[in-house]
């Protein structure tokens, strides 16, 4: 269960942050998660909430943002999300493709005081 050191990071980032803001407590964190981030987001909710205790986010709500994998054609150009984990251009049908979202896990938002 890596999900274990992505909430360790994730507390980590949240007291750096807290601490260069002058911020006593964190109310929110706000991430978004990617389609192949490998990240399951109800492990995510369960390990925060089990680790969170006697940290800066321990009355902290989390909040999880999916992400759909969004794709490039490099060959067209054309850029929408990936359907049916086929990464072929919808347009024209190419498989030139590149990943432009949909694969990390991101802090979107703290609310601190």
């Amino acid at each position: 269960m890596h999900e274990l050191s992505v909430v360790n990071s994730l507390i980590e980032l949240c007291e750096q942050n807290a601490k260069a803001n002058d911020a006593q407590k964190v109310i929110k964190v706000e991430v978004k998660i990617g389609k192949l981030s490998g990240i399951e987001p109800h492990f995510l909710q369960l390990t925060f909430d089990t680790f969170k205790e006697k940290t800066i986010c321990e009355n902290a709500k989390l909040l999880v943002n999916i992400q759909e994998v969004i794709i490039e054609c490099l060959s067209c150009g054309f850029q929408g999300t990936l359907k049916n984990n086929e990464f072929i251009c919808e347009k024209c049908g190419g498989n030139d493709v590149r990943v432009v979202d949909g694969e990390d896990m991101v802090l979107m938002r703290l609310e601190m005081e």
